[in-house]
């Protein structure tokens, strides 16, 4: 039988909207958009390369859970309201993926909180080594 579960990062959102932040689907890790809230106190920097840092902390953590890593990630999708915040990212963005490639697409679009100013999506496929 395929493993399916989910991973809870303990963000009011997830209880609240109903969803989670990833699904573990036998060897593929979906992770849900991540914006740059710490889950822990609920709160978001004002800063984009801050809520970017703070996306990958807690897409990382997800994986983690999941049994793989950003080694591990397939495609990404970056979420910005405002196009001129997607490249003061790129260097924290490229320390995460750089070396991985995954396929990746930046959109400009709305985001449910005026707050966010960034959200990041992730599909993982865990390798035969975890």
């Amino acid at each position: 039988m395929i493993e399916r579960r989910a991973i809870l990062s303990g963000s009011t959102f997830e209880e609240q909207i109903g969803y989670a932040r990833a699904v573990v689907d036998g060897d593929w890790v979906h992770v849900s958009g991540t914006t740059g809230f710490d889950y822990a106190t609920m709160t978001i920097s004002d800063e984009v390369v801050k809520q970017a840092e703070q996306c990958l902390t807690n897409i990382g953590q997800a994986l983690a859970e999941a049994g793989c890593t950003f080694a591990d990630v397939v495609r990404v999708r970056y979420m910005l309201p405002e196009r001129e915040d997607f490249e003061p990212c790129w260097p924290v963005l490229r320390a995460a993926f750089g070396d991985v490639r995954p396929a990746a697409t930046m959109l400009v679009c709305g985001l449910a909180d005026p707050r966010m100013k960034i959200e990041v999506e992730v599909y993982a496929r865990r390798s035969a080594s975890h």
